[in-house]
């Protein structure tokens, strides 16, 4: 509340489930809502702020949204509203919402809201969760989620790309296909990226179906895609942003089922340094089972010490592109070694769906196995001399693994997922990820890192952010003290003002801290050379 300290606001009241989300805190009151305002001239004379004399006698009307009209409220209401997108005509505009009716779920509607006041019409009413909608010639289009009866099915859920019918979103893609972006219109089409084993897919889709612009096996990682014509009745080129193992995002041309690079940002980033590319790498489990990930080498023949990095999620995946972790402990002399396991995104449902209500098992087996295969058949790896770390889940299977497996010289546990139980309620996802990802509070006990504190023999740092409402800080202090009341060897750092995306969005000092604290570990537990 303006002019009010946040320790003499007013108390919340809550009676819903989902009443906090990370990054931002609490929500029930701070809805989002569209409003509407009129561009100004692009080419007319900017709004000039007055000073001095012109500010004592100028009307303090005049002075608000200075060079803007008056923006106008077009929704209300306890439910937020997003990702606003107007109708072809222009007599509306398209939106995203909550559901609040009924049980409370992950579902979101489709709205539309006319521009001059008149009722609101809601569009959908299913069990897709909508999102980003788009507009293509005489279509709407939108990224889907079925969320299934219950309305909060998330386990491995793949987002499909629908086109709105007369009775309701229609599924375009393969059910197997994971669009990883939102659409873009092109003309009466739209284009659509896909994620798969870690790499991307251009998909374009129309009215009679999808076509498939660029495979995976180009190598590229897309951020984004568009399309500009060239000219009356020519054909519109493709242009997207990507990046590969060999730089950072570039701009490039889609010719011939291939991305020709136009720009070359990373050329300064060559210059100061090496950028190493990740080698690929497959094996298989103790099961048979495929695995798929790859190695960054750092400079030397080696024998180099070894880490095992672990992704997030779970459901997420890593990709073979720059990737500043791997590039950051590479250059310091590390070998890094990064698998997507059971349980990741990009390799189907069944595989995202095999770590449910098992976490522990078949992911760790996963990571396992390709470690110990890329100790043997990439030179150059140390397999004496192995750290191991990971955030969020991959914090999680971290010090689940120490707790089993005790070959490492040291550990990472970073903004980890640590207790599911004590998730319930503490979490900003806490009111449906543990549920359905573990089971019962028994099944959750029998799958919890934290209380098997007392078999972790390996030299652990823990990680977190004190505004972290994905994983709470409270799991964080309770495994490091339990560590250190076991007599292992610990440390907690802890960053003021961060959330869950510390590594991610964190403020530049604070990255860069982290860094400096993470190599200074490796440097005493794990040495180079």
């Amino acid at each position: 509340m303006e002019g009010i300290e946040p320790q003499q606001e007013d108390p919340r009241r809550i009676t819903s489930l989902h009443f906090q989300f990370n990054g931002l805190g609490w929500l029930r009151d701070r809805r989002n809502h569209l409003f509407m305002v009129e561009v100004p001239e692009v080419f007319g004379e900017p709004a000039v702020t007055p000073k001095g004399r012109a500010a004592a006698s100028a009307d303090p009307e005049s002075l608000k949204n200075l060079g803007f009209t008056e923006p106008r409220r077009l929704t209300d209401g306890d439910a937020d509203v997003m990702q606003p997108c107007f109708t072809a005509d222009g007599s509306a505009v398209l939106v995203t919402t909550t559901r609040t009716e009924g049980a409370e779920s992950l579902v979101r509607d489709l709205l539309q809201v006319p521009v001059d006041g008149s009722p609101i019409v809601r569009l959908t009413d299913g069990s897709v969760a909508v999102h980003v909608p788009v507009v293509a010639g005489a279509g709407t289009w939108l990224v889907g989620i079925e969320r299934g009866a219950s309305g909060v099915d998330f386990v491995a859920a793949h987002p499909g790309l629908y086109r709105l019918t007369e009775a309701g979103p229609g599924l375009v893609t393969h059910p197997e296909v994971l669009i990883a972006a939102a659409p873009v219109a092109a003309g009466e089409s739209v284009l659509a990226i896909a994620e798969h084993r870690g790499a991307s897919q251009l998909l374009r889709a129309d009215a009679d179906g999808t076509e498939l612009l660029l495979d995976s096996t180009a190598g590229v990682i897309l951020v984004g895609c568009g399309s500009t014509p060239d000219g009356p009745g020519a054909a519109a080129p493709i242009v997207v942003t990507y990046r590969t193992g060999a730089g950072m995002d570039e701009v490039g041309l889609v010719e011939n089922g291939a991305v020709r690079r136009l720009t070359d940002f990373s050329a300064r980033l060559r210059s100061a340094t090496t950028i190493r590319e990740p080698r690929e790498l497959t094996t298989t489990a103790p099961d048979g089972y495929p695995v798929h990930g790859w190695v960054v080498l750092p400079d030397g023949a080696g024998p180099h010490p070894t880490l095992l990095l672990i992704h997030g999620g779970p459901f997420a995946a890593y990709a073979p592109a720059f990737f500043d972790e791997a590039q950051v402990y590479a250059e310091a002399g590390y070998a890094v070694v990064m698998c997507n396991p059971r349980g990741s995104s990009g390799y189907g449902s069944e595989h995202g769906r095999a770590i449910q209500g098992d976490f522990g098992n078949l992911d760790a087996a996963d990571v396992l196995a390709f470690l110990d295969h890329a100790v043997a058949t990439v030179p150059g790896l140390d397999g004496d001399r192995v750290g191991i770390m990971g955030g969020s889940y991959g914090g999680y299977l971290t010090a689940w693994i120490i707790a089993q497996d005790h070959r490492w010289a040291g550990a990472i546990v970073e903004r980890g997922y640590l207790d599911p139980a004590s998730s319930v309620g503490a979490s900003d996802i806490g009111w449906y990820f543990p549920q359905h990802y573990h089971g019962s509070k028994e099944q959750m006990d029998a799958q919890s890192p934290m209380l098997l504190t007392d078999r972790v023999t390996t030299p652990t740092f823990v990680i977190h952010s004190e505004q972290d409402l994905r994983c709470p800080l409270s799991q964080a202090l309770r495994y490091y003290a339990q560590l250190k009341l076991g007599g292992i060897e610990a440390e907690l750092l802890v960053f003021p003002g961060e959330n869950h995306e510390l590594s991610r969005s964190g403020t530049p000092w604070h990255r860069r801290q982290r860094f400096e604290a993470i190599l200074g570990w490796w440097a005493r537990q794990l040495p180079v050379g």
